[in-house]
């Protein structure tokens, strides 16, 4: 499977979206240009799989990030009833990323489903975790697109609440995977892995924290995926620092900067940790890609943050591309330190160009990886051609006739 990438219609689109420029000139002559072949890039990797379109964290969704060019995928990790690792962005999402309050699993979990509350205005609830089950029942359950309705007096309306700009079309019974399972998948397409471990609870299971951690690891070591191709993440200090304590996989492991703030140094507490970041042997941090942007003489350009950053010797992954929706507001969250200067889905090309050219990250995750592989192997790597169709058939036949016309590739 390894090295087919399909890109779909979409990197066009946000091309044709975009302002006139020199940038735009550059990434209108790739589309345009027959001969260029797509290939799979690291500096593009799936977030959550390609979970624009896909149930997170599902076979599908992994699928469809390699297939769109994603050289990394990442799996989120949690832990089962029975200890088992398994990919969910929480330990207590299962009641908006699953089905299971529409099954007789719902009764297991840590809280029931209670409809809302007309007279209260109390919103529909319900806590569902990885640890309520065991491996076996979570792998029953159905993946779905990560959405739940507060306002439902029903599970199926709870079920519900997908934002119009994702869609439901994929999202018929998404199927879970154990973290093992991820990394056979990953694997077999020829790609890369980046496991977050998820903040772990423990309560009445039987695992300790440094257990999780270690097996975490093991499962690479017993897949043969070679440290060099895993980049471990955590928010949690302590896990990044066991892992450099006690692994081979410790030089790559992801330090997820938590403390949110605009960029500025006047703001952000954490760049004073830089140095004591590098001095602990943290070589990548990963915050949000606002952190890493300001607006500036009309555009985007570097933040405070990201020079301090990268003059400090630390490698920047960033997150997360194409999770905003449509831009023409600003762009949300991910874009809250340059609002004023997003206004068209186009600008999201503008905006990797600065992280790549100017921030200098070293990947970014992203919703529909698509977006980041066709930039990437655009102005990134160097342009892979592909064979002539008329050439293969020369050899082939050794006609020396065949092609004396112009050919169309």
């Amino acid at each position: 499977h390894g090295g087919r990438v399909e890109l779909g219609p979409r990197p066009e689109y946000l091309v044709n979206d975009m302002a006139s420029s020199p940038l735009k000139t550059k990434l209108m002559s790739c589309l345009a240009d027959d001969m260029l072949q797509m290939t799979p890039s690291d500096k593009s990797i799936g977030h959550r799989g390609a979970c624009m379109q896909f149930p997170e964290h599902t076979a599908e969704s992994y699928r469809a990030a390699l297939v769109q060019g994603a050289g990394i995928v990442e799996c989120d990790v949690a832990v089962t009833k029975d200890g088992e690792l398994v990919c969910r962005h929480s330990q207590c999402d299962l009641h908006t990323t699953t089905n299971i309050l529409a099954t007789a699993l719902a009764s297991k979990c840590s809280t029931p489903f209670t409809p809302y509350n007309s007279a209260t205005g109390a919103d529909a609830t319900a806590t569902c975790c990885t640890s309520d089950l065991t491996s076996a029942e979570f792998k029953s359950l159905c993946g779905k697109m990560d959405a739940s309705n507060t306002k439902a007096t029903t599970v199926v309306e709870f079920l519900g609440g997908t934002a119009g700009w994702r869609t439901d079309l994929y999202a018929t019974c998404g199927t879970l995977v154990s973290h093992a399972e991820s990394i056979d998948l990953i694997k077999m397409y020829g790609g890369k892995f980046t496991p977050e471990l998820k903040t772990y609870t423990q309560g009445s299971l039987s695992m300790a924290y440094d257990q999780v951690r270690a097996k975490l690891i093991q499962e690479y070591v017993d897949a043969g995926v070679p440290a060099a191709q895993v980049w471990p993440q955590s928010y949690n200090m302590p896990d990044i620092e066991y892992w450099i304590a006690n692994s081979t996989f410790g030089p790559q492991a992801v330090y997820l900067d938590g403390d949110y703030c605009d960029g500025t140094l006047a703001a952000c507490t954490a760049d004073d940790s830089f140095a004591s970041y590098v001095s602990k042997g943290i070589r990548y941090i990963a915050p949000p890609m606002q952190m890493l942007l300001k607006a500036a003489n009309g555009g985007y350009e570097a933040s405070e943050y990201a020079v301090a950053a990268k003059a400090a010797g630390l490698k920047i992954i960033t997150w997360t591309s194409e999770r905003s929706g449509p831009l023409q507001t600003g762009g949300g969250w991910y874009f809250a330190t340059t609002r004023d200067i997003t206004s068209r889905d186009g600008d999201v090309y503008d905006m990797l160009h600065v992280l790549f050219s100017k921030v200098g990250i070293e990947g970014i995750f992203s919703d529909w990886p698509a977006t980041v592989t066709f930039y990437a192997n655009c102005k990134l790597h160097p342009m892979q051609r592909r064979a002539s169709t008329c050439g293969a058939l020369k050899a082939f036949y050794k006609a020396q006739t065949c092609c004396n016309q112009t050919e169309k590739p």
